[in-house]
């Protein structure tokens, strides 16, 4: 039962990680661009629902109210305003711009909050609980988490096959010259793209930040996670990258079963593998086309 109970936790950890890398595979199946700020923006969403919280005396969850459109709008800029002139360049533009801002955000936090570590108080939601037998328990986070990520990647991919706007995110991906040329604006799709994936990982950070402590230097990591579940699932598929995510989560979760000090190791390593062996991932193309 304790190895069940270690397999279930790491597949809700898993739905963490898919919810956090789903704007990082959405930015690469669309627009082909990979974010290196990606996990400081999780971390950024974080301390601004704490502050949030504080400032408004409410519930950190109550913040996303707030957070969600915020992080739309700030995306839907970012791409108008910075990575626009990215795409379709030399990639090694897109790695020093998404880095930099990276350390733009890094700093930025730093001088307002400084270095000291933080986390989002939830109250007893965080340490509720239902009990399934006397050795297995589900958290309510976790699985309230689990459930978010699952529902943001269905929601996503209908939005995807089901709109005109999909359809507009499917052409632009596969063919932007010929989509242009039959009326698709590409800027305007880009831009309504990173949006989406900024909003995905804003809301990430706020689970991240409920879930365990942070501070301005933790978005590297955050990364680290996302591009794995990317990796693993398959570049710019997003039920592969629910499906990657869940394998991250349950490698850490045996990884620490076996050993406290073996759970990251144990998702690194299930990484190198696939990379190794099947470099496109469990999905090797967009499912969503």
């Amino acid at each position: 039962m304790a190895w069940v109970n270690a397999i279930v936790q790491g597949i809700l950890l898993g739905g963490l990680y898919a919810l956090l890398a789903t704007g990082l595979s959405l930015g690469f199946g669309v627009m082909r661009l990979v974010n290196l700020a990606h996990g400081d923006m999780a971390v950024l969403a974080a301390f601004l629902a704490m502050s949030t919280s504080v400032a408004l005396k409410v519930h950190p969850f109550v913040t996303l109210l707030l957070i969600v459109p915020g992080a739309f709008g700030v995306g839907y800029l970012l791409q108008r305003l910075v990575f626009d002139r990215l795409i379709g360049g030399d990639p090694a533009l897109q790695i020093v711009a998404t880095f930099g801002l990276s350390i733009v955000i890094q700093n930025a936090l730093l001088k307002k909050y400084t270095a000291d570590t933080r986390g989002l108080q939830t109250g007893k939601f965080s340490s509720r609980s239902i009990r399934i037998t006397d050795k297995l328990a589900v958290g309510w986070l976790p699985l309230v988490t689990f459930i978010c990520g699952v529902t943001v990647i269905g929601l996503l991919a209908l939005f995807i096959n089901r709109t005109k706007m999909g359809r507009a995110f499917r052409a632009t991906s596969d063919d932007p010259a010929t989509a242009q040329l039959m009326g698709v604006d590409k800027r305007r799709v880009h831009a309504t793209a990173t949006g989406i994936a900024v909003t995905t990982v804003a809301l990430a950070g706020v689970l991240i930040g409920a879930k365990s402590s942070f501070d301005p230097t933790t978005g590297p990591a955050n990364l680290i996670y996302a591009f794995e579940a990317v990796i693993i699932g398959g570049l710019g598929s997003l039920w592969g990258t629910l499906a990657g995510g869940i394998a991250l989560g349950v490698a850490q979760a045996i990884g620490l079963k076996i050993n406290p000090g073996y759970g990251e190791l144990a998702g690194h390593l299930l990484f190198l593998t696939v990379l190794a062996t099947r470099p496109r991932g469990m999905f090797g193309k967009l499912d969503n086309r």
